[in-house]
């Protein structure tokens, strides 16, 4: 059977993207060319029903019968490990106890970001893709759960995606200590040779073989033009196009959404301020589960946003998009 030996779990908007193409550069490695199978997250079919913005092609793309999944690792070199990303997997309970029955051996390398930051990082990616219709990064928040109930796909979960104390907590219920890695992306960012040389190590392959962690789909903010604001409009609209004439024309909009955006408003203190306390307690929790220190992440500086070179790509199906360093 081709099935992969490590998964990449997430976190979403936490350098995932950066690291799968970092160590598909490793010679004893072979990484999927389809990022996000998101195979673990279903169970028979991909979801069903239009979502939110954005939903219905990304819930098209699930890969999620067995043959396809096993057929991304058919190419694998004699000798190599097989791995692929899937940034939701980290979150999803059901998604833990799939990959344990199926892979009950894998290791899992999961990159967590400050849950401020990457909310907000979240937040601006699907506004500079003309999905979310908020103007409003901490309204955007408050309106989580009624987007929940009407049934928004799992990367418009702004808080809850941030909550790894809990999901961890889960994880570990079901793999083995030794079978996870928590690698922070302050880490991937500040150190990232020293990072990647430790995940390498962890996932049995030699180190030093692998120098640099490319800066992938930074995401940019919304430029606010007239055009900018027609095409935000119009792109919600083509997802639900039958059949595949929205995945044509999706991307052509995204692309001129592209052209049009400029640096990204960093994080507020005062944003921070008002959504660091949801956080608070899972802090806590994820410092017991791990051993970890987080003070840092409760400071009220906007510390771990990503660097301002917005000149990446916006991509055409958004929880394909955990992006950057």
């Amino acid at each position: 059977m081709a099935l992969p030996d490590f998964l990449l779990v997430g976190a979403p908007k936490a350098g995932t993207t950066a690291l799968h193409v970092a160590l598909a550069r490793h010679p004893q490695l072979h990484l999927s060319s389809v990022k996000e199978p998101k195979f673990f997250l279903t169970d028979g079919g991909p979801p069903r029903g239009p979502g939110g913005p954005g939903d219905a092609q990304t819930f098209r793309d699930y890969v999620w019968r067995r043959e396809d999944y096993e057929a991304l690792f058919d190419a694998r070199p004699p000798g190599t490990l097989a791995g692929e990303s899937t940034t939701l997997y980290l979150r999803d309970p059901a998604a833990h106890e799939r990959i344990a029955a199926t892979l009950p051996a894998a290791r899992l390398v999961a990159v967590i970001r400050d849950p401020v930051d990457r909310a907000h990082s979240n937040w601006t990616h699907l506004r500079s893709s003309g999905l979310e219709p908020e103007a409003d990064f901490l309204r955007a928040c408050e309106l989580e759960e009624s987007r929940i109930a009407r049934g928004w796909g799992p990367f418009w979960r702004y808080v809850d995606l941030g909550r790894y104390g809990a999901q961890l907590a889960h994880l570990f219920s079901v793999f083995a200590a030794e079978q996870v890695l928590v690698v922070l992306y302050r880490d991937l960012r500040r150190d990232p040779l020293a990072t990647l040389d430790r995940i390498c190590a962890f996932l049995g392959v030699a180190t030093g073989l692998v120098r640099a962690v490319p800066v992938e789909n930074v995401t940019a903010a919304a430029a606010g033009s007239r055009t900018d604001r027609l095409l935000g409009r119009v792109s919600p609209l083509l997802d639900r196009l039958p059949g595949r004439t929205g995945d044509r024309a999706v991307p052509a909009v995204r692309r001129r959404l592209q052209r049009e955006q400029r640096q990204r408003a960093p994080l507020t203190p005062a944003e921070r301020a008002a959504l660091l306390p949801s956080f608070l307690a899972d802090i806590a929790l994820l410092e017991s589960v791990t051993g970890l220190h987080l003070d840092h992440w409760r400071a009220l500086d906007t510390h771990e946003r990503p660097p301002l070179d917005i000149r990446g790509n916006i991509g055409t199906a958004h929880t394909d998009i955990d992006r950057p360093l």
